[in-house]
């Protein structure tokens, strides 16, 4: 029996729900030449848990783009679509923690709410997202009202309650939690760091006619396939405050984060799908090479070596 360590294991994970940008080509491009460097393994996962949004259409031109790059990986690949289960059973075992509750406040609710706290929604504290935080309306249901509302089939998410939630993992965890960061977060964070999912408030973690979000098929998919190390953009910085918190209540285990910085246009503005910005197979069309794709997000064709 070997006593030689693993090799590590990197992932690149887009959703179908759009064609892939300079910005995607760029984070594949990155995590690829992280894993070669290392010696490691490659993966490619499909998160297609909005089935509303994502197209079939959209995944095969991903694998075509990707292929096209020059980039290869481990098969079969993870579809997110297949793992419901799998998320179903660890939003389970949050509930049994005391640390989940169902929430039937409507986005107009939460509005309202806030509106009419004093504090006004312009003043009201905002995640990094920029999304105003949960004013904690149904957080303290009576059993009674809990179980009425349900009976009525009222729509819900569940939410995760921060403040229980840290409480209890920094109880298991034996002290602080930390996360590794060997890239830099958006203002520079760096090295070993706090966790800070407070500044998320009670996020939501699931839907009723979805068990998941993208913080727990994330966090039990890369525990799944064993994901050493996370290489993504750094407008997913703060979620692994997120992550990292249910990373520890979930006993999983703890992967290293490199985040790096984002592709944006002349403009300053950070590419993405809905906003249409070219994308790769457009590129392609135009009669642009894979060398001309390095060189347009900065990575110098000696790195490719």
């Amino acid at each position: 029996m070997s006593d030689r360590p693993s090799p590590p294991v990197f992932r690149f994970a887009p959703s179908p729900n759009g064609y892939l940008h300079l910005g995607h080509a760029y984070s594949a491009l990155v995590g690829a030449q992280a894993a070669e460097n290392a010696g490691g393994r490659f993966l490619l996962r499909i998160e297609d848990i909005d089935r509303g949004r994502c197209r079939p259409e959209y995944e095969e031109a991903i694998f075509e783009d990707l292929a096209w790059l020059g980039l290869s990986w481990e098969e079969p690949v993870l579809r997110q679509s297949t793992r419901f289960d799998a998320y179903e059973a660890a939003l389970k075992k949050l509930r049994a923690l005391g640390v989940a509750y169902p929430c039937f406040a409507t986005r107009k609710e939460v509005i309202g709410a806030i509106e009419e706290s004093g504090i006004g929604l312009d003043r009201w504290p905002r995640d990094p997202d920029g999304a105003p935080l949960y004013p904690g309306l149904y957080k303290d249901l009576a059993p009674r009202e809990l179980s009425r509302l349900m009976w009525e089939g009222v729509s819900y998410a569940w939410r995760l309650d921060i403040e229980k939630a840290k409480a209890l993992a920094e109880e298991k965890q034996g002290g602080p939690i930390f996360f590794t960061e060997e890239g830099a977060g958006p203002r520079g964070e760096t090295g070993r760091l706090a966790i800070e999912p407070e500044l998320y408030g009670d996020t939501i973690i699931a839907r009723k006619d979805v068990p998941t979000s993208y913080h727990i098929a994330v966090c039990v998919d890369d525990a799944a396939q064993g994901v050493t190390h996370i290489s993504r953009g750094q407008d997913l910085f703060y979620m692994t405050h997120i992550h990292r918190l249910l990373q520890v209540l979930l006993d999983l285990p703890e992967p290293t984060y490199r985040h790096h910085p984002l592709i944006r246009d002349e403009t300053g503005r950070r590419l993405s799908k809905t906003a249409k910005d070219m994308g790769i197979r457009e590129l392609r069309s135009e009669g642009l090479s894979p060398d001309d794709i390095r060189a347009m997000v900065g990575l110098a064709e000696a790195e490719r070596a």
